[in-house]
């Protein structure tokens, strides 16, 4: 019997047990500590942090660290991954304990976390002019740098073949999370990050969102030099800053001689809206690749 059979009936094991397929069926759609997971299925701690383990250990789940909390969901990328969405899409979507679970995580974070700040006509300009990028070109795999709440991520996942956001905030991480859970973005995940220093891999992302945090940066140069590293060849880099009391023009000239540094095409900065702009987008590529306008 080869490793691929041994691992599947070993995953078919682990799945057989129910509360393993609760857990499992949880952590399709959202990131879940074990303490959710304890509180949402009613099994103790230590009986829930056994179930992890042996789902992790038969490659089901991925456990990663965020600031001080351990989370685990279902692994979408590596070499199985394909294989692991059969198996995973025969769990039932109609299983009433399923839906319950769910609901009751739903409820969970938004007992814990206050609501979001209300959208303005300039940020659902902003969502327009992103939503616009993505009609003719593909996200692929997206990351959005400095994603705070997760007001972009709630709007390109679905877009995305995976979506992960970075924030060194994890009270803005938290609130992203149950966000993105009420959102149903179920192929979104949130990572703590420095935009200097990404725990990423080289040319990882197609789309990259360096998202309203260049300005406030301590080296911004150093920022898109970082996103360039993790954007593939072909991939785009979108820059996205707020306006506010700023000199549109002179924010014009300091993305130009940021994508300059960085050794990158960019396309002319767009005013969001044209009149009385909020934001500022535009849209870098690799120097080699001819540039897509923004």
């Amino acid at each position: 019997m080869n490793d691929s059979t041994a691992m599947l009936l070993s995953q078919f094991k682990a799945l057989a047990d129910p509360v393993r397929a609760r857990l499992t069926a949880l952590c399709v759609v959202a990131e879940c500590s074990v303490s959710e997971l304890t509180k949402v299925t009613g099994q103790s701690q230590p009986r829930i942090s056994q179930h992890v383990k042996q789902l992790c250990t038969v490659n089901l789940l991925e456990r990663f660290k965020d600031g001080h909390f351990v989370f685990y969901r279902v692994r979408n990328t590596g070499v199985e991954s394909a294989a692991r969405r059969r198996l995973l899409a025969l769990l039932p979507d109609d299983e009433p304990q399923f839906a319950k679970d769910v609901a009751k995580l739903r409820q969970l974070r938004a007992d814990d976390n206050p609501a979001l700040v209300a959208t303005t006509d300039a940020d659902r300009s902003l969502h327009r002019a992103l939503v616009e990028l993505t009609v003719a070109r593909p996200l692929g795999d997206l990351l959005d740098i400095g994603c705070g709440q997760g007001r972009v991520l709630k709007l390109l996942a679905s877009r995305a073949h995976r979506a992960v956001g970075v924030d060194i905030d994890s009270g803005a991480r938290q609130l992203a999370r149950a966000e993105l859970l009420l959102a149903g973005s179920a192929n979104t995940t949130l990572r703590q990050g420095d935009m200097v220093s990404l725990p990423f891999e080289d040319n990882e992302f197609d789309t990259v969102i360096l998202d309203d945090v260049l300005i406030d940066a301590k080296d911004a140069a150093a920022a898109v030099a970082e996103a360039k590293r993790i954007l593939a060849p072909g991939g785009r880099l979108l820059l996205l800053t707020s306006v506010g009391d700023s000199d549109i023009d002179e924010l014009r000239q300091r993305f130009a001689a940021w994508a300059a540094a960085a050794g990158m095409r960019l396309a002319p900065p767009r005013s969001v809206p044209t009149r009385n702009p909020g934001w500022l987008l535009a849209v870098a590529t690799h120097a080699d690749r001819a540039t897509v306008a923004a």
